[in-house]
């Protein structure tokens, strides 16, 4: 369970570092903005005119009478903003790596110099072409499963009790971990870890991943939040891919944060 500690210690010094660097941290915003003001104007045009929507899609309702076609559609309507709300939520990390993929990238190489013994960063020798190529790929690979999940989580929210207490709990640890997993794939890439490798590194460290992924996830649910931390939590996700691949990271750079062993305990 000290793993859970660790985790979160390196979303803080993700923050932190960020924070001594300032131009890093500048440029690291600009793909979050864009991301925010691109899924605002797809949530605003749902809410106008989403029911509109939903009376095109059920034409089988036209004769209901009063108040069941209202009462119908107007649950269905907010089914559509809430699935799209979470949707928001679950692909937001993905869509602004893929904007600001040179951005992170860069950010993630200046942070593995700076914990580096060496003063070195590990590069993966392919063109910026192919690394957005193999990024968009991933990300719509984990995207679909990060979808696929929320789906089933939202039907077992209308289960009794447990859809109100266990199923949101149980949503945040797996939006904590595809968080966790699209922001550390930005280092783990430039290492060569393929998208199958990656997901077996973290599961083999499950409660780290939680510790870094499930209070971030909770943050971005505040869009404006979301654009803040980004850039820290790809600093801070470039130290966890150091820990998962059990990379040394200077001692001067911990800022005393505890290293955890290689078996999560």
């Amino acid at each position: 369970m000290r793993d859970l500690g660790v985790g979160f210690s390196y979303l803080l010094k993700g923050q932190r570092w960020v924070a001594r660097h300032g131009k890093q941290y500048g440029f690291g915003l600009l793909p979050g903005l864009i991301t925010l003001v691109v899924y605002a104007a797809a949530l605003v045009c749902l809410a106008l005119w989403g029911e509109d929507f939903v009376s095109w899609a059920t034409p089988f309702a036209d004769d209901w009478s009063s108040p069941w076609q209202g009462l119908f559609r107007g649950f269905l309507t907010a089914v559509l903003f809430a699935l799209g709300l979470l949707l928001s939520v679950l692909t937001f990390t993905a869509v602004t790596l893929v904007i600001g993929q040179p951005f992170y990238e860069n950010l993630s190489e200046r942070v593995d110099r700076d914990v580096s013994p060496d003063g070195t960063a590990p590069e993966s020798g392919l063109p910026l072409w192919r690394e957005l190529w193999i990024s968009a790929r991933d990300s719509l690979r984990i995207v679909v499963r990060a979808v696929l999940w929320g789906v089933l989580l939202f039907a077992l929210g209308f289960l009794p009790v447990v859809g109100q207490t266990v199923v949101p709990v149980i949503g945040f640890f797996v939006t904590g971990f595809f968080l966790t997993e699209e922001l550390a794939a930005v280092a783990l890439q430039r290492r060569g870890v393929e998208l199958r490798d990656r997901l077996a590194l973290l599961r083999s460290r499950k409660t780290l991943i939680w510790g870094f992924g499930t209070p971030l996830g909770l943050a971005f649910l505040v869009p404006f939040v979301a654009v803040f931390l980004m850039p820290g939590a790809v600093a801070g996700a470039t130290l966890l891919a150091r820990d998962l691949r059990g990379e040394e990271i200077r001692e001067n750079e911990e800022d005393e944060v505890e290293e955890s062993s290689p078996s999560g305990v």
